[in-house]
């Protein structure tokens, strides 16, 4: 029997796989031939809408869908939910599509502040990709921002409301309308963002998706896309991945390539690592994401109004700075999805805040195999860090010199840390030597150097900007300096 071999084998649809196949398919011959294994179907936005009329469910819903994956993994803590879509384009169907760029601080955080570790390239090494990732996903964003930018963004930011153009007066470049994936103003398949707040199912199709923007990826001659495909380990003699062991329709299967490269999320692509006998100390280790909670700021004669989307603006005025020594970093988003003071003729005199932050990776929070199924992965988490939580209590001490010049009557800050911020980090994070990670800086495995690992799960400290933008950015680099 004739052995079929691939020139790319690839794992999963999402932003990581996806950036990267767009980069591969660039610069590869007309002859290559990639074998895209995605272990769900193909669920397109009418059917998902045409479903949630059917069930007429809200968010809160649906975040519990996500989280319920069972028998997906085990979760050792039922109080720590992780959320993913385990279809085609992956979270890109369920994001919210926030976007602005990580810090030129936090590729250095180390070297820098003395906490946690450096990524082994700085900023000036992704902003390029940053500009292309911006471009593809036609990001809505203003002219001026904390961070440097070698080109605009390609639509214009979103409209500010009234607390955030006061807010603005003070602050300036430290607070800006949010970077966003939710279009501005409609563009090629997308519709201008409708300010719904439904953006788990944008119903105008604004926010950027696989399916609305890249779908061309995966009709490319080159390229075979097999749906109901679940990777779980990894074929390999010596330091080479000859191939990956996946189950389709309860079958086994292997398929053969040159390059492999696994894009699922940190959840799975620990997995695959400790399922393959990867000898790396830190495979699986680390896994994380960042720590959030609301603010309600009650204000006296001041109605918030305005905004044409869900998020409205990103305050980094916690962000950066001397105070990363001893504790965490936090970007503030208005959130302008319905909601009111209530109190008759005070409606809208309120202000509601998320204050994120980052976290530093802790390898007591890892993903292992499951004893008793080799498809299941297990997570154990534990905690975040006291360097989070310090990030925390400082806020709660001090929330109200925030805004001084706003007319707030009181601050409520919410008791409990929520659940999740549906972002899934670390297991395979990058470093410049192996026994301080997994993969190089071009997401190459340190020990297989035909295994790309890509996505969030190479993250070596994590910012407290949502990550999706930088793991598109991640996958282009890696593809490009690797072909």
């Amino acid at each position: 029997m004739i052995k079929e071999v691939y020139d790319l084998v690839l794992v999963g649809t999402s932003f990581a796989s996806s950036f990267f196949l767009k980069k591969y398919l660039e610069k590869a011959p007309p002859t290559a031939r990639v074998l895209v294994l995605e272990r769900g179907e193909m669920l397109p936005h009418s059917k998902r809408l045409a479903h949630a009329r059917e069930q007429q469910y809200g968010l809160n819903t649906f975040i519990s869908s996500l989280s319920n994956h069972n028998p997906t993994f085990d979760n050792t803590q039922s109080t720590k939910p992780w959320i993913f879509d385990p279809n085609f384009g992956g979270s890109s169907n369920c994001w919210t599509g926030c976007t602005p760029r990580f810090m030129p601080n936090d590729f250095q955080l180390y070297s820098v502040y003395g906490v946690g570790a450096d990524w082994p390239f700085n900023y000036n090494a992704i902003e390029p990709y940053y500009c292309e990732a911006e471009e593809v996903m036609q990001i809505s964003g203003p002219e001026v921002t904390p961070y440097p930018m070698s080109k605009a963004y390609p639509l214009p930011p979103h409209m500010l409301s009234t607390t955030d153009r006061l807010i603005q007066q003070q602050y300036g470049e430290l607070y800006i309308s949010q970077p966003t994936a939710r279009a501005s103003k409609a563009t090629g398949k997308r519709g201008a963002c409708c300010t719904t707040a439904i953006c788990h199912l944008c119903p105008v199709s604004a926010k950027f998706t696989i399916e609305n923007t890249m779908m061309q990826l995966y009709q490319d001659p080159r390229v075979i896309l097999q749906y109901g495909s679940q990777v779980f380990a990894l074929d390999t003699e010596g330091n080479k991945v000859k191939g990956v062991l996946y189950t389709q329709r309860g079958v086994e299967k292997t398929a053969y390539g040159e390059v492999v490269a696994i894009g699922a999320n940190a959840l799975f692509n620990g997995h695959i690592l400790r399922n393959s006998g990867d000898s790396s100390p830190l495979a699986g280790k680390g896994l994380s994401e960042q720590v959030g909670l609301y603010g309600y700021f009650y204000l006296d004669g001041l109605d918030n109004i305005g905004g044409s989307s869900t998020i409205t603006a990103n305050g980094f005025m916690l962000y950066d700075g001397a105070h990363r020594r001893e504790r965490a970093a936090c970007i503030i988003e208005n959130h302008n999805d319905p909601f009111i003071r209530n109190e008759k003729g005070r409606w809208r005199q309120i202000m509601k805040m998320k204050f994120v932050f980052e976290d530093l990776p802790d390898n007591k929070n890892e993903v292992v195999s499951s004893e008793a199924n080799k498809l299941i992965p297990v997570a154990r988490y534990q905690r975040h860090s006291d360097y989070a939580q310090r990030g925390i209590d400082y806020l709660r001490q001090n929330v109200e010199k925030l805004f001084p010049f706003l007319p707030v009557e009181k601050v409520e800050i919410d008791e409990f840390i929520q659940p999740t911020e549906a972002h899934i980090l670390g297991t395979a994070r990058m470093s410049k030597n192996p026994a301080q990670g997994v993969v190089d800086d071009k997401l190459c495995h340190h020990q297989f150097r035909n295994l790309f690992v890509l996505g969030g799960s190479a993250f070596p400290a994590l910012s407290p900007a949502n990550p999706s933008l930088t793991i598109a950015a991640l996958s282009l680099r890696s593809a490009d300096l690797s072909f």
